[in-house]
């Protein structure tokens, strides 16, 4: 014997569905790139505080899968990791049709000029300088997420 339950009822629970994972996508997702564990740790506990979906990457070979599987919104990369540093990763990203626009924040312990126009040739939109803080890292978050939704 089959049980039927009401269309309204149904379509109720779809309109549900629907609403709870807009909201979920609606969440900004932040990915945090650096083969530091302690600024993996540090930037990932500041951002869920403030309410962000954080996703980490040990390098920018783990990263490249991971920016497929979970599309963030923004990248924060350090720019000294193995295999393939910053800066190629970087690239890498901004060649790519679908992630091309997604905003990158460069990490470094250096501050010099030189480091910095080399984050922007290949693609970087901004640039922290570790040890960075709260403020910092929320003020450079908040920029892009502004300009998102002015999208």
């Amino acid at each position: 014997m089959q049980s039927s339950i009401p269309a309204d009822e149904v379509h109720g629970a779809v309109e549900e569905t629907v609403a709870a994972n807009e909201g979920a996508s609606k969440s900004f997702k932040v990915m945090v790139i650096d083969d530091s564990k302690t600024i993996r740790r540090t930037a990932e506990t500041l951002l869920k505080k403030e309410g962000f979906e954080v996703i980490t990457a040990t390098d920018g070979f783990e990263a490249l899968s991971l920016i497929a599987d979970h599309q963030p919104d923004l990248i924060l990369m350090d720019i000294m990791m193995p295999r393939l540093d910053g800066y190629q990763t970087c690239a890498l990203i901004k060649h790519h049709r679908v992630f091309r626009h997604t905003p990158v924040v460069m990490l470094s312990s250096k501050d010099g000029l030189f480091d910095r126009a080399r984050g922007r040739v290949v693609g970087s939109d901004n640039y922290i300088t570790k040890p960075f803080t709260r403020e910092e890292l929320l003020s450079v978050i908040e920029q892009h997420t502004a300009n998102a939704e002015k999208q």
